[in-house]
């Protein structure tokens, strides 16, 4: 019993046992110490990020945005309109005392340059307490009486819309908004007439052809030998594609669309030889090429005025 030999077959027998819970459970604890460090990393990345922008945002409000050095004591606005330099400031929403470092130039720029009188503005900031805006204002060279809707009021009431060269079609400013009368030298504006009351739309250029028509002969008459000699008066566009024009002399003139400045010119010969025969020019047909019919005014008819003085218009530029 005490000296039982050992079977032949050993096969059963075991004298190592490799313990494999062991092992899985060391390499789960080393995945899990790594797994810490990398949550570690990153946390404490994300605590010195947030400090850092916490930290230099403060830097930045502190030391830029709140520093007196840099708060706007100088505004420089230039226009070469007519536009009150307090009205251009308030459209633009900025003011002394303001930080020049947080002021946006392009919502100023954008708010300027929505306004119908304004034809381009830029704003510049100068380091470090001057800020520079330069309007160009649009030039009007002809006015359409029409109505204009106020929804404050809920009411319509008549009102006169201006037209510069490029058909962009504004208001004149209000009295509140003017340093001076808004409408003085209005009346150097000859009135287009026969214009439908959809086509205006302030700050928007109008669609219409006999109206680019009407501007296209006021911009070659202010260049034609008639400049100076009359004085244009009113444009009717209801008879296209002819304009009807008509003079303070008491002239009423029709022109094709076509070849302004050889009409312009033959209303000049028309009119030295008015003159020469002592005569006035009742109504003129210059739309045709050949024999231009032409009718005369009554012998006893009155001196028509002459030609006034062109001055400045406090609606047109300054050219500054």
């Amino acid at each position: 019993m005490w000296f039982k030999s050992k079977s032949a077959n050993r096969r059963f027998e075991r004298d190592h046992v490799l313990e494999v819970k062991l092992r899985a459970r060391q390499v789960r604890a080393a995945r899990l110490r790594m797994a810490g460090k990398i949550i570690g990393v990153l946390l404490g990345g994300a605590l010195a990020f947030c400090l850092y922008w916490q930290g230099s945002d403060w830097a930045m409000r502190e030391w830029l945005y709140k520093n007196p050095v840099f708060i706007i004591k100088h505004l420089e606005v230039q226009t070469d309109g007519v536009t009150p330099i307090e009205q251009i400031l308030a459209w633009a929403n900025v003011r002394k005392g303001d930080s020049l470092l947080t002021v946006d130039l392009l919502r100023i720029e954008r708010d300027l340059n929505l306004q119908p009188l304004v034809r381009n503005a830029a704003a510049v900031r100068v380091l470090p307490d001057t800020l520079k805006i330069r309007v160009s204002e649009r030039e009007p060279i002809a006015r359409i009486s029409g109505f204009q809707t106020r929804f404050s009021e809920a009411s319509i009431s008549p009102t006169t819309y201006y037209i510069d060269a490029a058909g962009y079609v504004m208001l004149p400013l209000e009295t509140a908004q003017a340093s001076g009368p808004a409408a003085t030298g209005s009346e150097d504006f000859p009135v287009l007439t026969g214009v439908l009351g959809t086509e205006l739309r302030p700050g928007r250029r109008v669609e219409s052809v006999e109206i680019y028509s009407a501007l296209r002969f006021i911009a070659a008459f202010d260049r034609s030998p008639m400049f100076g000699v009359v004085d244009l008066l009113t444009i009717d566009l209801s008879s296209p594609p002819v304009l009807r024009v008509a003079t303070r002399q008491h002239n009423e003139v029709t022109f094709a669309p076509e070849d302004l400045a050889r009409q312009l010119a033959r209303w000049r010969v028309v009119h030295d030889f008015a003159i020469q025969e002592a005569r006035q020019i009742s109504s003129l047909d210059l739309s045709v090429s050949n024999n231009v019919p032409l009718r005369w005014q009554d012998p006893g008819a009155p001196v028509p005025p002459p030609a006034r003085l062109l001055k400045p218009s406090s609606l047109k530029k300054k050219h500054v």
